[in-house]
């Protein structure tokens, strides 16, 4: 199998290009040394080229992207063959976590390959940035637990830093589709080529005529949030589909997997419909797998309900919703925690009216998400520092970051009384790259007048991005902010303007269909 590997996909990907002159290095070479792995990435293209032609930008690009691709699919075949072996239970939670984010990968970068040249730049960045950020909150995983595999982390690295490549090829490269809509008619692994079959692209909006009920009290089609979820996952069509969750507290843990697409699911407020767990990392439990309410399926719309975790302030990171959802919208929905409560794991994602709480990087992860018209309450913490975001960009061309726009930063009722023992940031940067920024918000005197804070010692402070522009309150003056290389008081309309729905999320795109208030520019 692993000597048939490199004919299977990539005699797939580059059957257009054979009938080009056979292949120069030059262009090899130098597209190589661009990318931030050059000789991982000469490994793989040299070995091709003897092949095939990827002299051209498209198809190198292209290969860039099945190359990954490829290495993700052994990576998972590898953790698959380990799995039945893992006697350790932190080391298997970890590997559960693993398996999941493995599969979303492939997913991904199945999306590059297939719609190579018939999507936008931001889709590509964003589904190789997604596929990034599973492989690393694998590892993430192991190091939470405090365990380790060789060769899964050596493996893992491999994609990682093929990925990265992809992305600095990428914003270079010319997008044109690389197959001319031919396949050949067959196929030496069947399983590889179905990962090459173009897919539906997800329809965050529209409408449908599937309609569930849930309620507690028996007068609905269903009890339980989740028997609701199993029920559409058996449907055939991809329309949108409606679950109606009747107020109610329902102390269920729901996750909606990526199969499951374009679910709209309406409570009947905040405080009515309410979704609760208390789940929190430790003993054999992941930060990834807190989470009360999960969701990778794409195109997700939430609306009037709350998502809660009750684990409190002393047992550290307790999620309440995260989401991984690609073209996913929560409006006039609430998020309550403490430590980690909202968990922005990847994909784009957009919140309008939404009313977020906890304490220590309550909101977290490597999406591309915007924060409108939101209210934001700061909790008591366990100790005297909170830290409002952390935001996890580990590679420069992730198109990925935090926005917090036209909204509010509040000190709770219970944060008050302590109000001036407590030093509360906008944000601390978990990932080397972190990029938040804060547009036009108030932000009440609960706001540190240093604004940001490190994550250690160290913490590269010319690397990240954070940026604040037209704020107003008593925590909004700039004046004594952080001295940082990557600190930016925005100053500019131009700059400013790269961090709106309509530049940052490219939402003209697609809010517009799932008929819900967005504010485009700034």
């Amino acid at each position: 199998m692993a000597a048939r590997m490199p004919f299977t996909l990539l005699s797939v990907l580059l059957l257009s290009s054979m009938t080009l002159p056979g292949s120069s290095l030059s262009n090899i070479d130098l597209w190589c040394r661009r990318t931030p792995n050059p000789e991982l990435c000469l490994y793989y293209m040299r070995h091709i080229s003897k092949t095939f032609n990827v002299n051209r930008k498209p198809e190198f690009a292209t290969a860039a992207m099945v190359i990954a691709l490829e290495q993700a699919i052994r990576l998972k075949n590898f953790a698959m063959q380990i799995g039945d072996m893992i006697q350790n239970e932190g080391e298997k939670a970890a590997w559960d976590d693993c398996y999941e984010l493995f599969d979303n990968t492939i997913l991904r970068l199945k999306q590059t390959v297939s719609n190579y040249g018939m999507c936008t730049n931001s889709d590509i960045q964003t589904w190789l940035s997604t596929a990034l950020t599973n492989v690393e909150t694998c590892l993430a995983g192991y190091i939470e637990m405090g365990v380790s595999n060789g060769m899964l982390r050596h493996m893992s690295n491999t994609v990682s830093k093929l990925i990265s490549n992809a992305l600095v090829i990428n914003k270079v490269a010319p997008r044109v589709p690389w197959y001319n809509n031919v396949f050949p008619t067959w196929v030496p692994d069947h399983d590889q080529m179905l990962l090459l079959a173009p897919s539906p692209s997800p329809s965050p909006g529209g409408s449908g005529d599937s309609y569930l009920v849930v309620a507690q009290d028996g007068s609905g089609d269903f009890g339980t949030i989740n028997e609701a979820i199993e029920a559409a996952s058996k449907r055939e069509w991809m329309g949108r589909f409606l679950i109606y969750v009747k107020e109610g507290n329902y102390n269920e843990y729901v996750q909606i997997d990526g199969n499951v697409k374009n679910i709209t699911m309406v409570g009947d407020g905040i405080g009515k419909t309410i979704v609760t767990g208390n789940k929190h990392a430790g003993g054999n439990t992941t930060t990834f797998r807190t989470a009360t309410f999960a969701v990778t399926g794409d195109g997700f719309i939430a609306r009037d309900i709350t998502f809660r975790n009750t684990a409190g302030p002393s047992n550290g990171q307790a999620v309440a919703l995260r989401s991984g959802s690609d073209f996913s919208v929560f409006y006039k929905c609430s998020f309550e925690g403490y430590q980690d409560t909202l968990y922005v794991h990847s994909s784009r994602q957009f919140y309008r009216e939404c009313n977020i709480s906890g304490t220590v990087d309550f909101i977290f992860g490597n999406a591309v998400v915007i924060f409108q018209n939101c209210s934001i309450y700061v909790r008591r913490p366990l100790r005297s520092t909170n830290t409002i975001t952390a935001q996890n960009r580990s590679d420069p061309h992730q198109n990925t970051g935090i926005v917090i726009h036209n909204s509010e930063v509040l000190a709770s009722e219970e944060l008050n009384p302590v109000l001036t023992t407590v030093r509360t940031y906008l944000g601390r940067p978990w990932g080397n790259y972190s990029r938040t920024v804060v547009l036009k918000t108030y932000l009440g005197s609960l706001i540190d007048p240093a604004g940001w804070s490190k994550w250690d010692d160290n913490t590269n402070v010319n690397e990240l991005y954070y940026g604040e522009c037209n704020n107003s309150g008593p925590g909004s003056s700039t004046a004594k902010r952080v001295q940082w290389g990557g600190f930016h008081d925005i100053r500019s309309l131009s700059e400013a303007s790269k961090f709106t729905v309509e530049n940052f999320l490219d939402g003209d795109s697609w809010l517009p269909s799932t008929n819900l208030p967005y504010t485009s520019g700034l």
